[in-house]
């Protein structure tokens, strides 16, 4: 189910009873990996002694990466209600953004494409809204298109000034916001939230994104210099998440400062052949399966059938498979139109032998046990 980016604002929508919301993150230094081969590296470099054998431990990986390498963008998604009783996610998939901007689209490299998760908490107004406007209020940012991280990061603050200002949609709607956008081999991530962006690189994960929980170290340390607590893991003790749009009842006046922001966090990098697909998914997902799992998953689904869309619904039935108790909404995004390779793994380079004697130990064992 693709979702469309919409110019207009949506008309009044019902509000739920304020709910449980989520948080956000800043700037990563640096990308997490989940398995790291370099570190097995080292260990069998510096201990020979242990007889590790490299070859039967990490994967191969094609070193002869094509400079002139572009992505083909093709996209699936999946969103369930799960066990809640009424559904507050959102989601946007965009596999050709000029196509998609049409006469907009001036100065933008190609291809682009342009992909969110939008997980709403205390009813649905803030998530619809975002979905239909966050593009937009990206592509008219003027920094944009020379500046795209300005550009990403103006365009989710005005979304929240937008949310503050507008008489008809419910001022205790908030929503996390996760986005990809991506123009050539460029991806820009950007996060406000407990979303999660979760890159296939080989069978590897690589975490693209960090989960803004009250909870976490540097989070929490920015709501308590600006005057908020976290009591049991919730900012204020209202919301689970540190970062989110919306929750006007809970900012305060406009243009001051609050515990819970709606600042993204952005990380950008450069896709390579070795990156063959981009799982995007709300909190629901994420609260019950590790991001190498979902990786190892989507990856096996892809070689059996090359479809992104029944990878994500695959995601979402394992999720619910493992009792997730939220909204399910998942965004997988595959980079080639052919399927994953099949990995390589060399033969041991270590041969396993027994002596004699432990020959003669075992023969004994063996026999003692006729």
């Amino acid at each position: 189910m693709n979702g469309g980016v919409e110019p207009q604002t949506p008309p009044d929508s019902p509000s739920m009873d304020a709910g449980v919301g989520k948080p956000p993150r800043h700037h990563l230094t640096s990308i997490r990996h989940c398995a790291s081969s370099a570190r097995i590296a080292a260990a069998a470099a510096s201990s020979p002694d242990y007889g590790l054998d490299l070859g039967t431990m990490s994967l191969i990986s094609p070193t002869d990466v094509r400079a002139g390498f572009l992505p083909v963008f093709r996209s699936g998604s999946c969103a369930e209600t799960g066990p809640k009783s009424y559904m507050e996610d959102e989601h946007v998939c965009v596999d050709n953004l000029i196509e998609h901007l049409g006469g907009r689209a001036a100065g933008i490299p190609a291809p682009g494409a342009f992909y969110g998760v939008f997980d709403g908490h205390g009813g649905t107004d803030a998530a619809c809204f975002v979905r239909k406007n966050l593009l937009k209020f990206i592509v008219e940012d003027m920094h944009f298109p020379t500046n795209v991280e300005k550009a990403i990061r103006g365009a989710f603050l005005k979304a929240d000034h937008a949310l503050a200002d507008s008489h008809s949609l419910d001022n205790s709607s908030g929503t996390t916001a996760l986005t990809a956008l991506i123009f050539g081999r460029t991806l820009f991530i950007a996060n406000a939230g407990d979303c999660r962006a979760v890159l296939g690189k080989r069978g590897r994960a690589v975490e693209l994104s960090r989960d803004h929980k009250p909870t976490c170290k540097s989070e929490k340390i920015r709501i308590e210099k600006l005057g908020g607590t976290v009591f049991d893991g919730y900012l204020n003790g209202q919301l689970a998440v540190a970062r989110a749009l919306g929750d006007w009842h809970m900012k305060g006046p406009k243009g001051s400062i609050s515990p819970l922001s709606a600042e993204p966090e952005l990380q950008e990098i450069v896709l390579s052949e070795e990156d063959e697909f981009l799982i995007i998914g709300c909190d629901g997902l994420w609260d019950v399966m590790t991001s190498q799992c979902a990786v190892s998953i989507v990856r096996k689904e892809l070689m059996q059938h090359n479809n992104p869309e029944k990878c994500s619904g695959e995601l979402v039935q394992e999720a619910l498979k493992r009792d997730s108790c939220d909204n399910l909404t998942v965004v997988v995004i595959c980079f080639s139109s052919n399927p994953p390779p099949q990995i390589e793994i060399p033969r041991s380079r270590v041969r396993r032998s027994i002596s004699l004697e432990g020959l003669h130990l075992l023969r004994g064992a063996l026999d003692s046990n006729a």
